[in-house]
This record gives C-alpha cells, structure tokens and sequence, in this order.
C-alpha cells in the first residue's frame, strides 16, 4: 500500500507502506525521523491510503475557497521525493482536503459558518494533474471551507465547533443540488457553539477521537451521539 501526502499549497508526495509480518516487534522509544521533504512555508493537510494507482479511481480535492478538482488516480503513480505538483492553487487559497472516489459518489463540502453544499462528483469533470479545477461552493463574504466529506449510503454526518460543541445528522437529509450554490444550513454557528472546524462522516459501530489544539483527546462511540436534524 501507498500512504499519499497532500499538502496546502498543493504538492503531492507518497511513500510505501510495508505491513509487520506478525509476530515481529517494533522497537519502543525510536526516535523520530523526518519522512518528507517539504517547503518550510507549506504543510501537509491530507493524508490518503491508496492501495494502487488505477485509472477506474479518482483523486478528488478541495480548497478553502470552494474550489474542487477529480483527476485520475494513475496522474500520480511517478512521484518524484521531492514531489509533484498535484493541483494549481492561487495564492490567496489552500488544499483542505482530498479523498479517492470511483467517479460516482456524492462530495459535501462544509464552511466555516455552518453552510454545506451537497453535490454529485459527476458535475465535475476528470482534469490534468496541473489543473486548478472548477467551483464547488459559492462562499458568503468572510466564509471558507473547512472540510470535505465523500458520502456513502446509510452513514451520518458528525459536524464540530471550535468550542468543544457538534451534532449528528443523517446524511439523507443534506439536498443534493448543482455544483456552484450556496448550500443548505448545516449548524447554527453561535457565540456558544463557535466556528465549524471539521465535519466527518460515520457509522452508528464506529467511534470517533477528538483532538483539541493543545492535545488533549476525548474518544467516544458514535451511537452514543444522537442523530438531530
């Protein structure tokens, strides 16, 4: 398997991942290493598994001004170790997310005051790996996407505010509309609550981790969420 590093101003690295045969043991309190070489004025903010690079898959991403690009998964098979050029971002915007899709799944991209904006991935045509892409969002002044989920059938979308608060909603009720709109309101972003700063899809069996900026992380299952509206 492939472990595929995005980063905010758009380069794409990769590495190999080789599974531990059971049995064998990592060494406790090795020291940490550097594995990538990037700018020291960019960061990584996607992390992708990718088992091979197929041409029936697609990388799919999303900028913090509503801009999104579907590119064949096998564009990024040769990645030199100082990285290629996965999408051209202008420099006034930042990658916030990227996902594989199969070229027919449904994308929801949520903003920082709340909004979310459904649509299917077939609106967006496959480009070149250098492309910039086209919009996704229409963003109200002072607004900006914070996350991007690929949605699959009978899952809940579980939204977080900055101040510790979220909610969890049936994905069923986020309408689907065309590429380009301003989206439905997805929580209400008040003094209580705060910003919106992440927003994941899950399972009724799974569990969530949360982590605060200073480290601290609570870990709860998903069923003890109730699902609102």
């Amino acid at each position: 398997s492939y472990i595929m590093f995005l980063t905010s101003k758009g380069k794409c690295y990769w590495l190999k991942v080789y599974r531990i045969p059971e049995g064998d043991r990592v060494a406790r309190g090795r020291p940490i290493v550097n594995l990538l070489s990037i700018d020291q004025d960019d960061q990584i903010c996607a992390i992708v598994p990718v088992q091979e690079f197929s041409d029936d898959q697609y990388l799919f991403t999303a900028t913090r001004n509503g801009i999104v690009k579907k590119t064949v998964l096998s564009a990024y098979q040769n990645i030199r170790r100082d990285g290629i050029i996965a999408l051209k971002i202008q420099d006034d915007d930042d990658l916030i997310g990227a996902a594989i899709t199969d070229g027919q799944q449904d994308i929801s991209l949520q903003t920082r005051s709340g909004q979310a904006m459904r649509f299917s991935e077939g609106e967006v045509r496959s480009m070149g790996r250098v492309s910039t892409g086209v919009k996704g969002i229409s963003l109200r002044p002072g607004d900006e996407v914070v996350d991007m989920v690929v949605l699959r059938e009978d899952s809940t979308l579980l939204t977080i505010c900055e101040n510790g608060y979220g909610k969890r909603t049936n994905q069923i009720e986020y309408p689907c509309k065309h590429r380009g709109g301003k989206g439905v309101i997805d929580i209400k972003t008040t003094e209580r609550n705060g910003d919106v700063v992440a927003c994941k899809e899950v399972q009724a069996e799974e569990e969530v981790m949360v982590v605060t900026q200073n480290g601290i992380m609570i870990r709860m299952p998903v069923e003890g969420l109730s699902s609102i509206g």
